[in-house]
């Protein structure tokens, strides 16, 4: 299987342990929370605790997973929730973009100089199939997705570097990571629910003012199994000496002492 995940799935109460695990070793400041997409909305509506929006309210999917993350709420979506002038619909699955978005008349003027650079914008967006009728965003820690498809969290960059560095940690490999610029959600839940794959992501602009995205936080997205391959990895990080907070040592100072007994017996 991709990325050395293991053979039988997490179920949800395995995944809830791998979060509060992940929330300890890096510190997070808020909640892992996990995505579920839904072709069958009785389905989707057998979920315990499940809040709809109210009648005729919109939110954009960043507004939702900001209330999973900070408040814990178990929400759910479908087509008609999410915002007509937006791309959210289209990222996650949940319809088609618009001939008024693919063909870069929607973003002219706006994020790109020209419609050819804002229809190329769109065409190289990272998308989810259109086949479901809704999505489920809800903590980790509630148990609620069985399991979810993808599990996010938002970290600054040094808690991000570690987190890779316990992906790496058991079965190396190199992460090459997209950019999609604005509707940078492309990136990360939008790459990782289509290709089930790790994904890091620069929030954009959009995620910052309508989500509340922080300056200093980066959003990672990836299936359960990679969630928990990291925690394995941290965990065997943290033995060596080498977890979260990261002491600064001191710009002026000579390394040798420090890299000294992080590598001793290597010479």
């Amino acid at each position: 299987m991709p990325d050395g995940s293991p053979e039988a799935p997490l179920n949800a109460a395995a995944i809830a342990e791998q979060a509060l695990a992940l929330s300890d070793l890096l510190r997070l400041r808020t909640l892992p929370i996990g995505m579920k997409l839904f072709r069958d909305q009785a389905e989707m509506e057998q979920i315990p605790g499940l809040r709809r929006p109210t009648a005729g309210k919109r939110f954009s999917t960043c507004q939702l997973v900001t209330q999973a993350r900070l408040a814990g709420f178990t929400l759910a979506i479908t087509h008609d929730n999410v915002p007509e002038f937006s791309n959210c619909g289209g990222v996650i699955g949940l319809n088609a973009p618009s001939e008024l978005y693919l063909s870069g008349r929607k973003m002219e003027g706006v994020w790109f100089e020209n419609l050819e650079a804002s229809a190329a914008h769109q065409a190289q967006m990272p998308r989810v199939s259109p086949e479901y009728h809704g999505l489920v965003v809800s903590p980790l820690r509630s148990a609620r997705l069985d399991p979810p498809d993808i599990c996010l969290f938002y970290a600054n960059p040094a808690q991000m570097i570690l987190f890779i560095n316990g992906l790496q940690w058991r079965n190396y490999q190199r992460y090459d990571f997209s950019i999609t610029g604005e509707s940078a959600c492309a990136d990360s839940w939008g790459r990782a629910l289509r290709d089930r794959t790790v994904c890091l992501s620069l929030p954009c602009y959009a995620e910052r003012r309508y989500g509340g995205v922080a300056d200093d936080e980066m959003l990672m997205a990836c299936p359960p199994a990679d969630l928990a391959r990291a925690v394995t990895g941290l965990r065997g990080l943290s033995k060596a000496g080498l977890r979260y907070p990261i002491m600064p040592y001191g710009p002026q100072a000579d390394p040798a002492e420090g890299m000294g007994k992080s590598y001793a017996g290597k010479s």
